[in-house]
């Protein structure tokens, strides 16, 4: 029950040590574990509810903390998958304006409809969202701080020692992010070298999805065009009409293809149109990672969220979720062309250490307004990269770093914790500590040798990375 736990921080598991206190329910529901964090699943103390704005039972009260080892009523693997996985809500019932015959009439008018057109539309489509209360909008970070709760837990479990992990990005930044361009239209085809320039001025690689059929032309010389200039490829969606998830069927049916097309173009990563998905059926689909998922999906057709600014597994399959607004909702239906809005979501990203993964389709910033604001975020990024708070890669980048960072393992040496794995020069190692009633995580940057059984914490070379809001049991 500590799997998902053990594999966010990747610490040794003698510190991680959790156990089942009481036999959970047969029911699933919602319920907090601390002040902010809303989960999903079955607990073995108190009762569930069917609601996540409802009365809902605490269940860090009924936490045991022992020597070495913490007692929850909950099972915290399956309160995390739930999460990522989305099962806390059923996807399959979907309004009539996010599915069905209007779905299949919004694809079929899409092409002749314009933006002013497609915006009202959508606002309508999404009318309400403002008062859905989970996940937490406009950036969810409830996995995060599940795992960050019981870590606190865990350290009180071994007398306040510290607890050693290895730290989540490479050559010890804070976080990361991701810019990603999805092309949707000629128009946007045609802008792509413009918008190369414009990230090359600000020192950005950025991703570029190209839809395989139907859409428009991909000629080798403009694939070539991408790569050459260090840039990224990769598939997106089969044809963008919004039906690859409309049936099992279907879906393996255009697997198939978009998988071939994948291999043609050399390409890693997938992202579905307009962002639906089924997770259950990923197993079909042949790359390395996907981003298809949103965290908080209040803006997109398909509502729902993974509830986490971490990439996780899905199978073979890396998710790097979407975890900041679209520009075309920024703009059309938030009416917003500054970055306020992408920064509060970013500070709320580093907050937890996380990706910052942004979609910006070249459709969409051609109009001079919406490219200055594109600017502004390139430059913002660009600033937090020159302070050393921010990793800034390709998606394939942070893939490969994040597969290698799963085959990681601290392994005390002597008395001192060493990295063994793939990539082991990039790691750091990392500790979490108690500063008061305030969970500190702290990097070492020196070679430490680990404290005695009768020692606090030592002095040490180290920077304090990330604190937290104050812990209450």
């Amino acid at each position: 029950m500590n799997r998902t736990f053990v594999g966010h921080y990747r610490c040794p598991e003698e510190f991680a040590r959790c156990f089942l206190d009481g036999e959970p329910s047969r029911h699933l529901g919602h319920f907090r574990f601390g002040p902010d964090a809303v989960c999903y699943g079955s607990i073995g103390k108190g009762a569930v509810h069917p609601n996540p704005d409802g009365e809902l039972h605490d269940a860090l009260n009924d936490a045991v903390v022992e020597r070495g080892a913490v007692g929850l009523s909950f099972d915290p693997d399956q309160v995390v998958n739930n999460l990522r996985f989305e099962r806390y809500c059923n996807l399959q019932k979907q309004s009539f304006l996010s599915g069905g015959l209007a779905n299949k009439l919004y694809y079929f008018a899409r092409p002749i409809l314009g933006v002013s057109v497609r915006r009202h539309f959508q606002k309508f489509r999404l009318n309400g969202w403002q008062s859905i209360p989970f996940p937490h909008w406009p950036v969810d970070r409830t996995v995060e701080q599940v795992h960050e709760t019981i870590l606190r837990l865990c350290v009180q479990a071994h007398d306040g020692r510290e607890v050693p992990f290895i730290w989540f990005w490479p050559e010890g930044f804070p976080s990361c992010a991701v810019v990603t361009h999805d092309v949707e239209t000629v128009k946007g085809r045609d802008f792509c070298s413009t918008l190369m320039d414009i990230d090359e001025n600000f020192g950005i690689r950025s991703s570029f999805q190209l839809i395989p059929e139907k859409r428009y032309s991909l000629s080798e010389t403009f694939i070539q065009s991408i790569r050459s200039r260090e840039f990224e490829v990769n598939v997106h969606d089969l044809n963008h009409d919004g039906r690859l998830f409309a049936s099992e069927a279907e879906f393996l049916d255009r697997a198939r293809r978009i998988n071939q097309y994948g291999r043609t173009l050399g390409a890693h990563g997938f992202r579905s149109g307009a962002l639906y998905r089924n997770l259950a059926w990923y197993s079909a689909l042949e790359f390395s990672y996907d981003m298809s998922v949103p965290n908080a999906a209040h803006l997109d057709p398909q509502r729902g969220g993974c509830c986490t600014v971490m990439p996780y597994f899905i199978g073979k399959i890396l998710e790097l979720p979407v975890t900041t607004t679209q520009d075309y909702s920024l703009f059309n239906i938030l009416n917003e062309y500054s970055t306020d809005h992408w920064k509060r979501q970013i500070a709320q990203i580093m907050g937890k250490n996380g990706l910052a993964s942004f979609i910006v389709h070249p459709d969409y910033v051609v109009e001079q307004r919406a490219r200055n604001t594109y600017k502004s975020l390139l430059a913002f990024l660009a600033g937090l990269r020159s302070e050393g708070k921010m990793w800034i890669a390709l998606p394939r980048e942070v893939n490969q770093w994040w597969r290698a960072r799963s085959q990681m393992k601290l392994v005390r040496q002597g008395s001192h914790w060493v990295i063994e794995g793939p990539e082991k020069h990039r790691a750091r190692v990392a500790y979490a500590v108690l500063d008061g009633d305030r969970l500190t995580y702290e990097l070492d940057y020196s070679e430490r040798p680990w404290p005695r059984e009768d020692s606090n914490v030592p002095s040490r070379s180290s920077t304090v990375i990330y604190s937290s809001a104050r812990f209450h049991t």
